[in-house]
């Protein structure tokens, strides 16, 4: 096994109680209760490298380690099984599959597809990406159960025999370049779900975004498509204010409470494969109107002497960031910065320009090799004042001092986090602390 965190702990639990000899494997050092943990369980923890695979008979990797690593070719080369964790699950797993991916909106469509499938008194379980690792539903998986799943392009990348009976594609920008280095090869890990479904399976995509458009050609499903912008050939499309499926009214656009069209988006999706999951349209709307989105997502935290403060930590990619600015309309004071993922920020520029009053920069200066703050800071030069804040904690400061009332303070980073914090959520969670000491 390599990889030693959540999901790689999942994966070692679940070989161990099938009677697998493991051995586990991490670039980072253990902590002493990680340590104590492996020796509780007996497995033996050593360095990743070519030389301790040895004898191996299947590598399994956590969503974290690049299936493109050398030593995982190499191995490959010589005839040594490479799985995921969410491929080592699908042997395992009882009940059908929902799958979710995207760039963006991932999270906010699985939270709310399953809120959707419960609302209708259809069984489901949430995991994946989302929190809970696929290999740790498998006991509570049942036959008659959904398992309705976040996937990510690091979970997919290495899927073969991995089924989902509904998979969903919300939509398809460029993240991730420094791990899969093209945007080719990053597409094409999102598309492996849609590859390994057969006959009888459906496939829900954007028909807006032309990489989704592409992937139905890609798979035995039925396409059933969503679009905010037109009328869709089959699915949910947006028809004024009215939620269609085909010719039938299901519900009001005033029902989705979340900000943005790309959520309207995202709950045309979450309803297309809840329904084809078996949740009766008549539901989708009340079920909607009480859906209260997810942390770290545009999430508002606190209205302090006329401005507002929201935080929208898992906005880790400039499409996430210009999805959040085009949910407000001006007034934005914006913190961006963090560990760049090879991205280019510049098609930033307009839209900041229009409804931003500064950016305020955050994260690691060089000689942090992933700096994102220096890149960003180039690519806005000359379309709207940039502060150089360092800190979350000197870029609160400064916001609290410049905004006026009516104004939106608003982190959405267009970065990873990995340069001042453990995750997302970490950020997130500051972030919010933070804003509520404010006087």
């Amino acid at each position: 096994m390599i990889g030693t965190k959540r999901s790689g702990l999942a994966a070692i639990d679940l070989l161990l109680k099938y009677g697998a000899r493991v051995r586990a494997m991490d670039s980072s050092p253990l902590t002493k209760q990680e340590e104590s943990h492996f020796k509780f369980l007996g497995v033996p923890v050593v360095a990743q490298d070519e030389a301790n695979i040895g004898t191996a008979t299947m590598i399994v990797l956590s969503p974290a380690v690049p299936y493109d690593l050398p030593m995982l070719v190499a191995a490959r080369e010589r005839g040594i099984p490479t799985i995921g964790e969410v491929e080592l699950s699908s042997f395992f797993l009882k009940g059908p599959v929902l799958g979710i991916t995207g760039s963006n909106g991932k999270t906010t469509t699985t939270a709310l597809t399953g809120h959707l499938l419960q609302r209708a008194g259809i069984p489901c379980q949430v995991g994946g990406n989302i929190g809970t690792a696929v290999t740790s539903l498998i006991d509570s998986s049942a036959a008659e159960r959904w398992n309705v799943l976040e996937l990510s392009s690091f979970q997919l990348e290495s899927i073969d025999h991995f089924r989902a009976q509904v998979a969903g594609c919300l939509n398809v920008t460029p993240d991730h370049l420094d791990r899969h280095h093209t945007f080719e090869i990053y597409a094409n890990a999102k598309a492996r779900m849609f590859e390994t479904q057969q006959d009888g399976d459906s496939a829900v995509l954007n028909y807006d975004d032309p990489t989704c458009r592409d992937f139905a050609g890609r798979t035995k499903a039925k396409a059933v498509w969503f679009s905010a912008t037109q009328r869709v050939p089959n699915g949910v499309w947006l028809n004024g204010e009215d939620l269609m499926w085909d010719d039938t009214a299901f519900m009001q656009r005033s029902q989705i409470k979340l900000r943005g069209i790309h959520n309207v988006e995202n709950v045309m999706a979450g309803a297309a494969m809840a329904h084809l999951a078996g949740a009766p349209l008549a539901t989708i709307g009340p079920a909607v109107l009480i859906f209260p989105g997810v942390e770290h997502r545009i999430e508002f935290v606190r209205k302090l002497k006329g401005e507002e403060y929201f935080n929208d930590s898992k906005a880790t990619n400039v499409d996430a960031t210009l999805k959040a600015v085009d949910a407000f309309p001006s007034g934005l004071w914006i913190i961006l910065g963090g560990k760049d993922k090879g991205s280019d920020y510049k098609p930033l520029r307009e839209p900041l320009r229009q409804r931003a009053k500064g950016v305020l920069l955050i994260g690691a200066e060089p000689p942090y090799a992933y700096a994102a703050a220096p890149i960003i800071r180039k690519d806005l030069e000359g379309a709207i004042e940039m502060t150089d804040c360092g800190t979350m904690e000197r870029a609160l400061e400064y916001a609290r001092a410049h905004a006026t009332a009516g104004d939106t303070v608003l982190l959405s980073p267009a970065c990873a986090s990995y340069d001042q914090y453990s995750n997302y959520e970490e950020r997130g969670k500051h972030f919010k602390h933070l804003v509520t000491q404010l006087l």
